[in-house]
């Protein structure tokens, strides 16, 4: 079983303090959040995805997810290749569905499906 990979989309960092991360971010890029709740605070960066989420540990790193047509898919097919389910593939929102695997190597990968994902002109 195999899937094709579309690109990158989002990175999302776990972090344990969410003002601190998202006004670091603020300075940093020169813009506000597009998206700020307290579950998640999401920053538009030439099209492409940068997410804060809330986490009691950021010992995993940075998650990046890979755009596919199937998050359920994408997970199966990586599965079939040795890998385990980190986060089981969920509906997240606005028809957004993302998961997550961990690889035998111990890094974790993600997939999405984003419906309103479009690369600026």
């Amino acid at each position: 079983m195999t899937t094709e990979l579309q690109g990158l989309r989002t990175v999302i960092y776990p972090v344990t303090d969410v003002a601190a991360a998202k006004s670091w971010w603020t300075k940093f890029l020169g813009k506000p959040p597009y998206f700020d709740q307290p579950f998640y605070v999401g920053f538009d960066v030439a099209g492409y995805e940068l997410g804060i989420l809330p986490s009691e540990s950021s010992t995993d790193g940075a998650l990046t997810y890979w755009g596919v047509e199937s998050v359920a898919e994408a997970t199966g097919a990586a599965v079939a290749n040795g890998a385990v389910v980190h986060t089981p593939a969920a509906a997240v929102g606005d028809g957004i569905v993302t998961g997550t695997v961990r690889l035998p190597d111990g890094s974790i990968v993600g997939f999405i499906t984003n419906p309103h994902f479009a690369l600026p002109s």
